[in-house]
């Protein structure tokens, strides 16, 4: 987006904790737009699963997108714990007073297979990739319906686009998201809030590693692997105005991956 069709609005961004990631990416792009900005970070996820965390990261982002002419602020926060969801948006009521749009784009996502699949790591799957970003959605439409929020955005994976072997649980539990957009869209379309979940199918975010790459590559039809970038900017086309007609359809934006 080159405009600033967002001025004045505020958005939740889930899981902006690296400077390569989809969320901090997405955070660039909405700050662009003139949104201010309201991010979640959870260092204990990042560090186990990418073996290393930039303290200072937060606070830099924040004053990277303050730059544009913004509010930025962090918040560092387990989603994972039940009560967390309420101090979240508690903390975006305090600093900011509403919220128009929620991205949720924290997951989490660890490998497994049918000889080592369990019932704690299923349930820690649910937590962040299920119950979380569901009961967020609703308690930012009971709070914010009547005061303009307008988006709710969840980034999924591709789940029902093939199968995702070695991974479960996170297959699973994204694909509740899908479900959960359409019901959720018709429920709040009559207060003007569209649900919409977003499939950037394999993304170059700090995962991925030489041969990783170079296995994936031919199976992108535009010859390259995903950016953090092209993510952000289907988020981005999807905040704006000119998608108000878009609601409850997950958009697959794969670069032609097969």
């Amino acid at each position: 987006m080159t405009t600033k069709s967002l001025q004045g609005q505020t958005a939740i961004v889930t899981g902006a904790g690296r400077s390569d990631g989809i969320g901090a990416a997405i955070c660039r792009c909405l700050a662009s737009a003139g949104a201010n900005i309201l991010f979640t970070t959870w260092q204990p996820y990042d560090e186990a699963s990418y073996g290393s965390y930039d303290e200072k990261f937060p606070e830099d982002l924040a004053a990277e997108l303050q730059k544009k002419g913004v509010r930025a602020e962090p918040l560092q926060i387990d989603l994972g714990d039940p009560t967390a969801l309420g101090q979240l948006l508690r903390e975006v009521e305090s600093r900011f007073g509403v919220a128009h749009i929620l991205i949720n784009n924290a997951c989490y996502c660890t490998n497994d297979s049918v000889e080592t699949l369990s019932g704690a790591e299923l349930d820690q799957h649910y937590a962040i990739n299920v119950r979380a970003p569901i009961l967020l959605s609703a308690e930012f439409v009971r709070r914010f319906a009547e005061r303009g929020a307008r988006r709710i955005i969840s980034m999924t994976s591709g789940q029902f686009c093939g199968p995702m072997r070695g991974t479960i649980a996170y297959a699973s539990t994204k694909g509740a998201l899908d479900a959960f957009t359409v019901t959720f869209a018709a429920e709040v379309g009559h207060l003007g809030i569209t649900v919409n979940p977003v499939d950037p199918g394999p993304t170059d975010s700090g995962w991925m590693n030489e041969g990783i790459r170079a296995e994936l590559v031919p199976r992108f039809g535009l010859g390259r692997i995903g950016l953090p970038a092209d993510a952000a900017n289907l988020v981005g086309f999807l905040a704006s105005p000119q998608a108000d007609w878009i609601t409850g359809q997950v958009l697959h934006s794969r670069g032609g991956f097969v």
